[in-house]
């Protein structure tokens, strides 16, 4: 099965390589991928906190419209 495959620059590289190691991780994809799904995460939450409070002012706007009690 192939897998996806992103190129980083050599200075990227060489930094990964480092954080991955002083971190403990087994391999530097092992860090990156970590890394990843934390950041990928967060915007989720963002994005869904953003939906939330989108929702809540329309509300608010239809209350004030007198549209919704």
């Amino acid at each position: 099965m192939l897998q996806p495959t992103i190129k980083l620059n050599k200075n990227l590289w060489t930094k990964v390589k480092k954080c991955s190691e002083a971190a403990g991780y087994s391999t530097p994809k092992e860090f990156v991928e970590h890394v990843l799904e934390r950041e990928v995460a967060k915007l989720e939450n963002a994005a869904g906190r953003k939906d939330a409070a989108s929702d809540k002012d329309i509300a608010n706007k239809l209350r004030g419209l007198g549209y919704l009690e």
